[in-house]
């Protein structure tokens, strides 16, 4: 098969081959949008690992955003203490559940617009919210997906927004959350920052970052 003559082209290529090998699948462990959201929040500056590790006992607890909103800081905050940062996101997530209940009836909103008026939601955790508990075109920037599609040409922007923007210019919206997740695995998998992979890379005939010999 030809290369790929466009950098369309190559992102719908890259596309079609990270779907044949990984599943689109989040890692974080949720069942309805308000835990993703949560557990999204908690996430920053930490492993999905050890966001999994707590979440259970967090939503034992609080299991819905009336419930966490009314949670007292230091318990929520010992709860959340393996994640990091706990202050602060403990913050964030009182703030999240007050918001959820005093302008949204309990429910995460669906709009981009909206979502990013929670307290601790920027636009990454917002898209990946619609995407994933919503199947809504959505599709987050996170350092892999920046990096890889720096490496692939599809972009030479270092800003997460620009980023999406091009990124979805090249990829039907219903693609876009898959795409992002594929593009994380991938990047945990063999596109390793310190220690890429190449040789291993489904992707490798048509990256031109490759240090596979042509």
């Amino acid at each position: 098969m030809g290369k790929p003559r466009t950098i369309k082209g190559r992102a719908r290529e890259v596309a079609r081959r990270l779907a044949d090998e990984y599943p689109a699948e989040c890692a974080l462990v949720h069942s309805s949008p308000f835990e993703l959201v949560v557990a999204t929040v908690l996430s920053a500056q930490t492993t999905d690992e050890r966001v999994n590790s707590v979440t259970p006992e967090l939503f034992r607890r609080w299991p819905t955003p009336a419930d966490l909103a009314k949670a007292d800081p230091e318990e929520l905050e010992s709860v959340i203490f393996p994640t990091g940062f706990f202050h602060n996101k403990a913050r964030s997530l009182l703030g999240l559940a007050q918001t959820l209940e005093d302008r949204f009836g309990g429910e995460v909103p669906t709009a981009l617009e909206d979502l990013v008026t929670l307290p601790g939601v920027g636009r990454k955790t917002a898209n990946v919210v619609r995407s994933v508990a919503f199947d809504l075109p959505g599709l987050p920037v996170d350092t892999h997906v920046g990096r890889i599609s720096r490496l692939l040409g599809l972009t030479t922007s270092e800003d997460p927004v620009k980023i999406e923007h091009e990124l979805g210019a090249l990829l039907p919206p219903k693609e876009w959350g898959a795409f992002s997740l594929r593009l994380i695995l991938h990047g945990r998998k063999i596109c390793i920052a310190r220690r890429p992979k190449c040789g291993d890379c489904l992707l490798n005939d048509i990256c031109p970052s490759s240090r596979v010999p042509a």
